[in-house]
């Protein structure tokens, strides 16, 4: 009992900021997998701006829909 009420004490700060945003490591984890995935399947790109491009439209969820 004693081990678990100093981790909840050391992780704390975390605590609470998971409460005010929501956000979990999961879900960091899950966009590092995705990135990683981008960086494999490429086999380099020519500069970091078109690997930037490629995680942009890859996690930013475009429509790309032309307007009618």
């Amino acid at each position: 009992m004693i081990d678990a009420a100093k981790t909840i004490k050391r992780h704390w700060n975390g605590i609470l900021n998971y409460f005010d945003s929501g956000i979990t490591n999961g879900i960091l984890e899950g966009i590092n997998s995705v990135v990683q995935l981008l960086k494999r399947r490429a086999r380099g790109y020519r500069n970091i701006q078109n690997f930037m491009t490629m995680i942009y439209l890859r996690l930013g969820h475009l429509d790309f829909q032309l307007p009618t």
